[in-house]
């Protein structure tokens, strides 16, 4: 039987009803060229015991964070999630109540997605946060899109080193209204060259986006480029990490009018590039132009507190002209992974992993540095991340270390760049620290 069962009498009613007399008709326009003329090249079939058999060898030949030591980040991070967190994420009771479009069954979704929501707001110092959105890259797209909806304007700049990947997001994003331009500023030592912002910065600027730290992992001087922002009376959008944030100013106590990040460090894990979980979060003067999903609370007839949907901002609800955006959903699970992480560790918990993956990295980068032909490219403060100048390529570090059970970082060739970016986290212990420097320094 063909994976679509269906028979020749149910071919013939489905091609009269289209209208055409064969399927080669109903795919004219395909061309001959393009057309498969024999059966695929395919293996014979195989029985489970086989099946599960292949599938085991193929997932062999992965590589995981349980098996070698990581130093990769670039926007996703090997942080320790207790065990706690997969425990009480699975419960049925958020499972069976995943998407909570009826309130009066949905209460336990929507009473974490509102605790999400209170706590990334205290997080990042702003009034307001949505349920979440698809991964950080396009929350910060969203933000955009909503700075050019409040602010009637057309036109965003990235101060400083945004992730390659988010301003490619961006610019499909945005662009594709055809007159919005996202453009990127200039940088010096790793950073944004202030005067190059000033004078690209004008009256026509709907945002000014930075990234803190960068992607480099160097911090930028966030009040002088919020400065530049007000001054020219475009919004002030931040994509903070928030693991950054235990010991980072709040982007809200800078004046930032959104902020934005990704949240996978939050409790998710590296999950081969997703999901992921988009932060989102504004002053309150925005609460209306928002996009996604809001969780309110409010009193039911019995004097009972009760959540719910609210403020939607969302295609689905109000007319098209007048919705900031068409983002239909939200990663519920992702966000509730993060309440559940922020609620073990607490306020002095994030602030240890902060500072735990602030000096180990500082060590790290110092005990780098001293190895012959090895120097850090950047001479600016750094968060969590560096990248190292190699004496040959980096390509050929990463794959050295790759067969001494050591992912050694993200080579920036691959995005036409020079250097190795190297993240280190809290997971990290002086006896792996030590142990990279000395196998690094073994590699010519």
């Amino acid at each position: 039987m063909p994976f679509i069962a269906n028979t020749d009498s149910d071919r013939d009613e489905m091609l009269k009803g289209t209208g055409v007399a064969s399927f080669d008709e109903l795919i004219a326009d395909i061309p001959e060229e393009l057309r498969l003329k024999e059966p695929l090249d395919l293996p014979a079939a195989l029985t489970e015991p086989e099946v599960m058999h292949l599938m085991e060898k193929i997932a062999a030949s992965n590589v995981s964070t349980a098996s070698h030591v990581s130093y990769l980040g670039g926007g996703a991070y090997d942080h320790y999630i207790p065990s706690a967190i997969k425990t009480i994420a699975s419960r049925s009771e958020f499972y069976t109540a995943y998407t909570p479009y009826q309130a009066e069954v949905s209460q336990g979704t929507l009473q974490a997605i509102y605790e999400y929501q209170s706590m990334i707001c205290r997080l990042y110092g702003m009034d307001t946060a949505n349920a979440s959105l698809y991964d950080g890259a396009t929350a910060l797209a969203e933000a955009i899109s909503m700075a050019m909806v409040v602010t009637g304007r057309s036109k965003a700049v990235v101060a400083g080193k945004l992730h390659p990947n988010s301003l490619h997001v961006l610019r499909t994003f945005i662009e594709a209204g055809g007159d919005r331009a996202v453009v990127q500023n200039v940088l010096t030592d790793g950073v944004c060259d202030m005067e190059s912002l000033e004078k690209t910065v004008n009256e026509g600027v709907a945002a000014v986006i930075v990234q803190q730290p960068n992607f480099y992992g160097c911090l930028e001087d966030v009040d002088r480029i919020g400065a530049v922002a007000r001054d020219n009376g475009a919004l002030f959008i931040v994509s903070a990490d928030p693991v950054s944030l235990g010991i980072l100013e709040a982007p809200g106590n800078y004046g930032a009018d959104i902020a934005v990040g990704e949240g996978q460090p939050l409790g998710s894990a590296l999950n081969f590039g997703g999901p992921y979980l988009g932060i989102f979060a504004a002053k309150k003067d925005y609460v209306r132009k928002i996009p996604g999903r809001l969780v309110g609370m409010t009193r039911d007839k019995d004097g009972e507190d009760g959540f719910i949907l609210t403020l939607q901002t969302r295609e689905q609800h109000i007319r098209r002209e007048k919705a900031t955006s068409n983002i239909c959903t939200n990663q519920a699970l992702n966000a509730l992974q993060a309440v559940v992480y922020l609620s073990l560790l607490g306020k002095q918990g994030l602030k240890e992993v902060a500072d735990h993956s602030l000096q180990k990295s500082h060590y790290l980068a110092g005990r780098i540095a001293e190895l012959p032909g090895y120097s850090l490219k950047y001479q600016q403060p750094f968060f969590r991340e560096f990248v190292v100048k190699t004496p040959v390529p980096a390509e050929k570090v990463v794959t050295t270390m790759l067969e001494q059970g050591i992912l050694a970082g993200y080579d920036l060739s691959a995005v036409g760049d020079e250097g190795l970016l190297v993240a280190v986290t809290e997971k990290r212990t002086q006896e792996q620290l030590d142990d990279f420097v000395r196998k690094l320094g073994a590699v010519s």
